[in-house]
């Protein structure tokens, strides 16, 4: 049997982390204590701090004993990302904790392949959990009382999560080996049309996963990329970049594009919705945005148009990025529009502002013989466009 792997610092917390060890026993599953303090502890943990110390590149020394407790939780996630990645016996990742606590299992749980059960009891869950999550399938529980003390609140909240734990370490998911393809799709709502039309046209003989370009999608994409869970991409959606240069809240990271070029995948690509800039409610733009063309694509998110000078530059940054794969490339430029919203009579229509992406990756763009640019004259969402990229995806997957 798999094991349930409950992480916490015990001279803090020990109470806790024992509780739910036994819980997690009691549903019937294997369970390990790992001590993940940074100040000395006298637990007797299945899994002590120098253990785990000792999986850091630099060695124990450089995880304990430190005076600056940031430096310490850093480098304990470090220790702790090293010592789970080197077990062959995870059924799942059961961490409990605060905010130090919480930092140190989920930087160890991100670097977990997607697929491993990972649960985070927190006294953070009730917030922006983006900077823990990341790209991982962490699953963020509500510690509601902190976890400081066994009492009628702990010990449901914690009872419940090491049953969680459990069920997921004993009920593993049966694995069902497809001989399809594995593919990556990047979709945004102002895309939806085109992308649906490429999956259809090819699932008969590929697996398509869709992600949605909110930033964390795109990395969740790149994630199982860097994987090798998806063996190509079709990445026809790449609006987290315009995010990104321009201060929106769906941004991408700067290793946007990176795991095709580590990987080397089949890669076709395109500028979908790089017409936008995405921020909240309209109260939520910033100041200096003041005058711009803004639209309310509903009460939660307003858009603001991308201007000839700004997309030039998203061009640039892509372009630049794209030059560097050096696995089979096609990328395709859609010449009358790069989303629902940007074609004649809709509100982002500025064929001005277009041309300067287009021109932007046209100057920017390295030939070589495994590389070509493609030029649609057609709108991203025309079934023109979907053919076209199905076509290129085929000619180089």
């Amino acid at each position: 049997m798999r094991t349930v792997y409950v992480a916490g610092t015990c001279d803090t917390k020990e109470a806790e982390l024992r509780y739910a060890v036994e819980r997690v026993r009691a549903a019937g599953a294997t369970a390990l204590l790992v001590d993940i303090s940074t100040t000395p502890s006298t637990a007797s943990a299945d899994v002590t701090p120098e253990m785990v110390a000792r999986h850091h590149a630099k060695g124990a020394d450089a995880v304990l004993g430190h005076a600056d407790r940031g430096r310490a939780v850093t480098a304990m996630g470090e220790a702790l990302s090293a010592y789970l990645l080197s077990r062959k016996d995870i059924g799942a990742v059961l961490g409990l904790g605060g905010g130090g606590n919480t930092s140190i299992v989920t930087t160890a749980m991100r670097a977990l392949p997607i697929g491993v059960p990972k649960l985070m009891v927190s006294t953070m869950a009730s917030g922006n959990v983006a900077p823990y999550v990341g790209p991982a399938d962490i699953a963020m529980m509500h510690a509601v009382a902190d976890v400081a003390g066994l009492n009628a609140i702990t010990r449901k909240v914690i009872g419940n999560a090491a049953h969680a734990a459990a069920g997921m370490a004993i009920n593993a998911v049966p694995e069902v080996f497809e001989r399809k393809r594995a593919v990556g799709l990047s979709m945004f709502g102002v895309t939806t049309a085109a992308i649906t039309q490429i999956r259809h046209l090819l699932e008969a003989d590929n697996e398509c996963f869709v992600f949605h370009a909110t930033g964390t999608g795109g990395q969740c994409m790149e994630k199982l990329i860097d994987s090798g869970l998806l063996t190509a991409c079709l990445d026809i959606t790449t609006t987290e970049v315009a995010d990104h240069l321009s201060g929106g809240v769906l941004p991408c990271t700067e290793d946007r594009f990176g795991s095709v070029i580590r990987t080397r995948i089949p890669y076709v690509g395109s500028v979908g919705a790089c017409d936008m800039v995405n921020f909240g409610g309209r109260e939520t733009v910033p100041p200096q945005f003041e005058g711009r063309k803004l639209y309310a694509h509903n009460p939660q998110v307003t858009l603001m148009r991308t201007t000839p000078a700004e997309n030039a530059g998203i061009g640039q940054w892509i372009v630049e990025r794209v030059n560097r794969m050096e696995g089979p490339v096609r990328f395709l430029l859609p010449l009358h529009g790069v989303s629902a919203i940007d074609q004649a009579g809709k509100p982002f229509h500025d064929p001005a502002a277009d041309s300067a992406l287009f021109d932007a990756i046209r100057s920017g763009w390295v030939a070589a013989p495994n590389r070509e640019l493609i030029e649609i004259d057609a709108h991203i969402n025309d079934p023109a466009f979907a053919e076209a990229a199905v076509h290129a995806f085929n000619d180089i997957a």
